[in-house]
């Protein structure tokens, strides 16, 4: 496992250098064989675990914990930071560089009076949530490794603490560029505009104007991410400037999860009292969180300050139409017809309503749809109380695919291709949590092996295709700080 580390060649005020805390009795709870595979990394038992647990630092690292600010629930936190992460170094290959970090590995300078652990839940958590995501072709952060610490963190009350390894394209986010330009050093907002294009977007690099590309390349990347969580119904549920990141990968999963019966306001975070990262909110928050970048960078692309707003501005306009299309061109998908007719949108907005009205499981009723074709409702209909309703709809949404579609066979194959049959919902993870402070990790595998082929229905695993009944609900989801 060769590691570099390009962060350390930027000023001292990026980052800490710091290691990770040993802990007591650390346990290897999972190894993901299939991404050290695609990393070349080969390494012994004994390795993982020490190297995993933060007992053990691997050759050639220099470990950091990075420095950033961040608008949390839209109030600018000046001093944020890795307050419970350390980063190991990067992983390069054919693909680019990855970092490789430990997360829960012990207090740094930006721990703000905080253990700087984490609890075994949310490294449950994120492990089950980012390898799903993943494996339904969404950018994301990924899991390379959980270890039980063998220690305890105070909480609510005293939970078992985890360490989580993850690999992510990189770690800046819209917080890192903030932390200077909110202190006017813009010196070092260029510094890191230049390394993030050099590390995400090296094509843009000899262009005129590339800050303005670089806010551009951001925007097109996080609208593609935004269109697909709402596609397969994913909250992140902490939408924070310092979790967005500048490479438009899913990051820092914390009070997410996945909707069951769907509704626009839903929110599961513990935290998030007045909904402002509700499932509908998430596109305009995002636009918030590319207006939060482009003020860092409006200085840069152009020295007029009048023509620097203006473009950032188009490109801000520009995401939020790009983002409603991209998310009616998926959703369109998702019911078997072209997002590119306004009378379409209409069938699909008809359906949101009525799917809404009836508290129909959001990913049920949308993989249910092929079975319509085939000639069976049963499955589908049993989402909805007003049927007189949805048979209306039905008959409509039919004469659209018809008239647009010849190759049923092929159109059943791609309404399967494109709605899920397995995501990680909430009662099943809180359920592989439960049994994981028990030191029974079996559910959280399981789970884990069903994420791995989404979209193949298999009869064993027919269990986690199903909606929790209403006392298996799991309402509020929590952070693990």
């Amino acid at each position: 496992m060769k590691l570099s580390n390009s962060y350390i060649g930027l000023p001292e005020e990026f980052y800490q250098l710091i290691n990770p805390t040993p802990v007591k009795d650390p346990t290897l709870i999972v190894f993901n064989n299939d991404l050290a595979d695609s990393l070349n990394i080969q390494l012994e038992n004994d390795e993982i675990l020490n190297y995993f647990s933060g007992n053990e630092i691997p050759k050639d690292s220099v470990p950091i914990a990075l420095n950033y600010a961040g608008h949390q629930f839209g109030n600018f936190v000046h001093q944020l930071g890795d307050g419970r992460a350390v980063l190991l170094g990067e992983i390069n290959n054919k693909q680019g560089s990855h970092d490789l970090q430990l997360k829960g590995s012990g207090q740094t300078m930006y721990s703000r009076q905080g253990d700087g652990r984490s609890a075994l839940g949310p490294v449950v958590r994120e492990y089950i949530l980012s390898e799903a995501m993943h494996h339904m072709d969404i950018p994301t952060s990924r899991a390379l490794a959980a270890v039980a610490t063998g220690e305890y963190v105070a909480r609510d009350t005293f939970e078992p603490g985890g360490v989580l390894t993850r690999i992510a394209s990189s770690h800046l986010r819209v917080g890192t560029f903030e932390y200077f330009a909110s202190r006017q050093q813009w010196e070092d907002v260029k510094i890191l505009a230049d390394f993030a294009i050099q590390r995400h977007y090296p094509e843009i690099r000899e262009l005129d104007n590339h800050y303005l590309e670089l806010l551009k390349k951001v925007s097109s990347n996080q609208s593609s991410l935004v269109a697909k969580w709402m596609s397969v119904g994913f909250i992140h549920g902490v939408m924070n400037t310092d979790n967005f990141t500048i490479s438009g990968e899913t990051i820092d999963y914390g009070p997410c999860a996945f909707l069951d019966e769907y509704h626009p306001g839903k929110v599961f975070s513990s935290i998030d009292q007045n909904g402002r990262y509700a499932f509908g909110n998430q596109p305009s928050i995002a636009s918030w969180n590319l207006a939060s970048l482009a003020g860092c960078l409006i200085a840069f692309i152009d020295k007029d300050s009048d023509k620097a707003n203006e473009l950032a501005t188009e490109v801000l306009e520009n995401f939020s139409v790009e983002t409603n299309q991209r998310i009616l061109d998926l959703m369109c998908k998702k019911i078997g017809i072209s997002g590119s007719k306004s009378e379409n949108h209409v069938i699909l907005r008809r359906l949101l309503k009525i799917m809404m009205d009836n508290q129909s499981d959001y990913t049920i009723s949308f993989r249910n749809l092929s079975k319509v074709l085939e000639g069976n409702s049963d499955d589908f209909l049993k989402e909805f109380d007003d049927k007189t309703a949805i048979q209306e709809w039905l008959k409509d949404w039919k004469a659209v695919v018809e008239n647009e579609n010849n190759d049923q066979a092929s159109l059943v194959k791609g309404l399967n291709l494109i709605n899920p049959v397995y995501i990680p919902r909430n009662h099943q993870i809180q359920e592989a949590i439960d049994k994981a402070y028990e030191k029974d990790f079996s559910k959280m595998l399981e789970i884990i092996e069903v994420v791995k082929n989404p979209f193949i229905e298999k009869d064993r695993y027919s269990l986690y295709a199903k909606a929790p009944l209403e006392e298996q609900k799991v309402l509020r989801t929590f952070c693990g700080t």
